[in-house]
């Protein structure tokens, strides 16, 4: 293995926790199995990083610039308004369901978890999980200006929509997982579809 420069030790650490943290969870993942896992001494972690709690933050704020990127990324592509939520929500269902944990929600693994021990935590995924909520409440609003997507009432305005489709898809989600199935993430999509006035060839 070539050696690592410095100026990469602290994103190799970042990139060789995220499938330990995705398979294991923030607290079953020691000091020791990481640092082995990277193949870097000790000082070189609290160098960068000044506590677990402190490496915990780094990683899921690692994820969500990553993730959010790449939601602009296909919120940007070609179609209507309508097209781009359905080939998000399609995205998500196969990363989902893809044998490479690399792509698995890294909310969904470490939300529950980590919100009722680490507050720093907690207050990343919030501002993570907002982001991504706002990016569905503009792409709703431009859909409903064009046409695309049919305008509802005003008590269902755009943020109100957004997050319920995102805590549809943060729950079933999470069902996928403890079912082992990906029927509740199919499900996940037909609502969406409901909740969004398409119909199945839109």
């Amino acid at each position: 293995m070539n050696p690592i420069h410095a100026t990469d030790v602290r994103q190799h650490i970042l990139d060789v926790a995220r499938p330990l943290l995705l398979q294991k969870g923030f607290t079953a993942v020691g000091l020791t199995e990481l640092l082995a896992a990277a193949r870097v001494p000790k000082g070189s972690f609290y160098h960068y990083f000044g506590s677990k709690e402190a490496f915990g933050e780094a990683v899921l704020e690692a994820y969500f610039t990553e993730y959010l990127a790449r939601m602009d990324a296909l919120l940007a592509q070609p179609g209507t308004a309508a097209q781009r939520l359905v080939r998000y929500f399609a995205d998500w269902l196969d990363s989902q369901t893809a044998d490479a944990a690399q792509s698995r929600c890294l909310a969904v693994k470490l939300g529950a978890e980590v919100c009722d021990l680490h507050d720093s935590m907690r207050a990343v995924l919030e501002r993570g999980t907002r982001g991504v909520i706002e990016r569905l409440a503009r792409c709703i609003e431009a859909g409903r200006a064009e046409g695309s997507l049919p305008k509802m009432q005003d008590a269902q305005d755009a943020q109100d929509v957004a997050t319920l489709l995102y805590q549809t898809w943060i729950g079933s989600s999470l069902l996928a997982k403890i079912s082992r199935n990906r029927a509740p993430l199919d499900t996940a999509m037909a609502g969406t579809r409901q909740v969004l006035g398409l119909t199945k060839d839109a």
